[in-house]
């Protein structure tokens, strides 16, 4: 086996990681939600064979599970308009996420760039609920996730 602090990790998009990697990752789902009360029953639920899981389980995790204690810096284009920056980091309140830092970019062209950098230990809300969330604001035109670190 090797040893943990000399592996490499690596974010990645659920879209392409292998269907076995997917159902890995729901059958521990379901697991730990209580849903099923056994790895057999919860292959079984999700057609997945037990060797697959037994591969998986201990190398494909779900994002919000490896940030706690995290540093997570998100970049969003506003459109300039007035009240934005306050209403975007309502939404970060809301998620009980610490702002660390705030860079915002002059405004060009009626947009402006934030880059966000939180302290997401206590986010109270999955990481790809909050960057919804976010992405919803009438003036919100793109958000997303660049970087993740320890603190």
């Amino acid at each position: 086996m090797k040893n943990v602090a000399n592996q490499k990790y690596y974010l990645v998009r659920e879209d392409v990681l292998t269907d076995a990697m997917q159902k890995t990752l729901e059958a521990k789902q379901l697991l730990e939600s209580g849903a099923v009360s056994s790895i057999w029953d919860a292959v079984k639920k999700v057609d997945l064979s037990r060797s697959a899981f037994y591969k998986y389980r201990d190398a494909v995790f779900p994002f919000h599970s490896i940030v706690q204690e995290r540093i997570l810096t998100i970049i969003i284009q506003l459109q300039d308009q007035k009240g934005t920056l306050a209403k975007l980091l309502e939404i970060i309140t809301i998620a009980h996420c610490n702002v660390l830092t705030i860079h915002q970019t002059i405004p060009i062209q009626g947009r402006a760039n934030v880059t966000l950098s939180l302290d997401v230990t206590s986010m109270s809300i999955d990481l790809n609920e909050l960057i919804e969330q976010i992405n919803k604001l009438e003036f919100v035109e793109a958000a997303e996730v660049i970087s993740s670190g320890a603190l």
